[in-house]
């Protein structure tokens, strides 16, 4: 696949709600992602490993509950990166305290996988 449709079908997998299928589709088995901060029980900001990714998705459907989100994108940078963005509603199941996000994805795609991730949001 192109860098384009890596870029769209991730972007159609998102915004169906199927973001494990294009983790298993779409990315490198050894890709990275890397997070703006160290998260909550994070080790480090940065993941690598497709399976470790997956455990990243798992701990944020585990931890929030969605209320709505959007995906706008993808934008093009070149053949080889592009960026999405993400609006989110979510509350905090531990805290049942209610936020709005917003943050960059930035995706940077090699022999028609992903193999890199980070994202950008306000502190």
């Amino acid at each position: 696949m192109t860098g384009r449709e890596v870029a769209d079908k991730l972007v159609e997998f998102c915004r169906s709600g199927e973001t494990d299928k294009g983790l298993a589709t779409l990315y490198a088995e050894d890709a990275v992602s890397v997070e703006a901060v160290q998260g909550p029980g994070a080790e480090r900001r940065e993941t690598k490993g497709r399976d470790a990714i997956k455990g990243k998705h798992d701990w944020w459907y585990s931890a929030m509950e969605e209320h709505d989100s959007t995906v706008d994108g993808p934008y093009m940078h070149g053949d080889d990166r592009f960026a999405v963005i993400f609006e989110m509603d979510v509350t905090d199941r531990a805290s049942g305290e209610r936020t709005q996000m917003k943050e960059v994805g930035v995706y940077t795609v090699v022999d028609g996988k992903i193999v890199r991730e980070e994202f950008f949001y306000t502190m």
